[in-house]
């Protein structure tokens, strides 16, 4: 009679093939489990970094009449003397203005998680080329004109801050991709909230079926403003 031998605390090949594929099979169904975590995670970071950034810009209002805009640009530089640069059409230009005054402390409350903003600021504006610089921000600022900006006193549900704008593109059109099609957008009473991002042609609907930027009846902007969009600054980008 043969014994019927066996290396104590092996596995053969085929048990390994048969845990390996188990494994790979374990993995492939958590896999958009946690990236749906992972999404909602990022999106609930931005919306905290928005309302921080909101404070700010009341803050700023109360300090120097309205919103950063092109007129505030040079009642900041001469209030505080700052030898930040504020001239250009990116939201960072703008935004500047809250780090030189207006309650501005850190620059990370404007960054949020982006496929043109993957990493989050670094904090450092001690030089005015590292302020908000390129990648460093991640919200969208809304200005009334192209150079006037809103205030606290405008039509409460009209949005001044958004996030994620579609390669940051200023044509109102959102990535659905880093927030499982949601789009972060803050108003003027200061609300934050999550909206649908429509699949045909990337913008936000409101609750009357318009888009954040449509203009006329039924709109928050009615027909006398014609709002602008000023999109973040990506790496590599110029002014």
């Amino acid at each position: 009679m043969k014994a019927n031998y066996r290396r104590a605390g092996g596995f053969t090949l085929v048990e390994l093939l048969v845990v390996i594929v188990i494994i790979a099979a374990l993995a492939g169904l958590s896999a958009p489990v946690i990236l749906k975590q992972r999404k909602a995670a990022d999106r609930t970071e931005a919306l905290n970094n928005i309302k921080q950034v909101g404070m700010m810009l009341f803050e700023f209002d109360n300090e120097y009449g309205n919103f950063p805009d092109n007129e505030t640009a040079q009642d900041v530089k001469d209030a505080t003397g700052t030898e930040l640069t504020f001239g250009g059409n990116f939201s960072n230009d703008y935004f500047r203005q809250m780090l030189a005054g207006g309650g501005g402390k850190s620059e990370k409350p404007f960054w949020c998680k982006t496929l043109q903003s993957p990493k989050k600021a670094d904090d450092n504006f001690s030089v005015p080329a590292k302020a908000l610089e390129a990648g460093e921000v991640g919200f969208s600022y809304i200005m009334a004109s192209q150079t006037q900006g809103q205030s606290s006193s405008g039509e409460p549900s009209r949005p001044v801050i958004v996030t994620p704008s579609y390669k940051f593109q200023p044509d109102w059109t959102f990535d659905p991709e880093p927030y499982a099609g949601k789009a972060v957008v803050l108003r003027l009473d200061n609300s934050a909230t999550p909206m649908q991002i429509r699949e045909d042609n990337k913008k936000v609907s409101t609750n009357s079926g318009k888009t954040l930027g449509d203009v006329g009846d039924q709109t928050p902007w009615g027909v006398d403003l014609n709002p602008v969009m000023r999109a973040p600054q990506p790496r590599g980008g110029g002014n």
